[in-house]
């Protein structure tokens, strides 16, 4: 009776930090529905908010640029982070273990720094490379940042991993290459796909390393979207914070699925 008494007052102040999280957007997708332009009155039920979503070539232009920028950003990350997992968890020795203790913490540096200084610092690097600004700079900045979530989601995947598994394959014959691709690789796709969809949705979202490294050819969404809010909330950028918010949803359930598949699979091996 003691604990349930004592989860009574958790669950009250979970519940209220979800409505204090929620109610905001909740209230957003509330007036994507709304007739009238001003988010303050409700005109009544409407769906030509989202009309006019759907006809705003700006917005589309946008959004295919962001979506190539975070694909791309995703596959270097991809493989600079598995590579650099992977070679880690080869390497064994005590001054050898410091050293990789430090690469892994210096690798969720680019997570924990404010992303305001990582856009200065890359603002300066690429003015004093010469690089144009444009979709090579926004993919230089992005894939330096997405890398520590597959880096971090790999190694801790190759940490729990039987080891045995591929010194089995290399005994009964196959190079490390093969041994790799068909034993190793495969145990990682959850971590992979588990880090890669959270460096996915973190692409998307960038705003700030965006504005300093983007150039003026370069449209994309959050800045797209930050530029209109200034000029005053309209319906349709709620309809739009409506699609992005149920999108986001899909691939923090989708990355949980995966998480769990991977988790579920690594005891049943157990």
């Amino acid at each position: 009776m003691r604990k349930k008494h004592r989860r009574i007052p958790s669950s009250i102040y979970l519940g209220f930090i979800i409505v204090v999280m929620y109610i905001p957007i909740l209230v957003t997708i509330f007036y994507s529905f709304n007739e009238s332009k001003l988010s303050s009155v409700w005109g009544g039920f409407s769906l030509k908010w989202y009309e006019i979503l759907f006809a705003d070539h700006d917005i589309w232009e946008a959004l295919g640029n962001t979506l190539i920028l975070a694909a791309a950003s995703c596959l270097l990350s991809i493989i600079i982070g598995t590579a650099g997992a992977y070679g880690m968890s080869k390497l064994h020795g005590k001054r050898i273990d410091k050293f990789n203790s430090l690469i892994t913490n210096l690798s969720r540096l680019p997570i924990m720094i404010p992303e305001i200084i990582l856009g200065m610092v890359f603002l300066a690097v690429f003015s004093f490379m010469g690089l144009p600004f444009g979709m090579l700079t926004l993919i230089i900045a992005h894939t330096s940042f997405c890398i520590p979530y597959i880096f971090i989601q790999v190694h801790a995947r190759l940490i729990g991993m039987d080891k045995s598994l591929e010194e089995a394959a290399k005994d009964l014959g196959a190079s490390p290459l093969r041994a790799f691709f068909d034993i190793t690789l495969p145990n990682l796709l959850p971590a992979i796909a588990s880090g890669t969809i959270i460096a996915f949705a973190m692409s998307i979202d960038d705003v700030v390393i965006s504005i300093f490294t983007t150039g003026p050819t370069v449209n994309l969404l959050p800045i797209k979207i930050y530029t209109r809010v200034k000029t005053g909330v309209t319906p349709e950028i709620n309809a739009l914070a409506a699609m992005l918010f149920i999108f986001t949803i899909v691939l923090v359930i989708i990355a949980d699925l995966i998480g769990k598949r991977g988790t579920n699979e690594g005891r049943k091996k157990k």
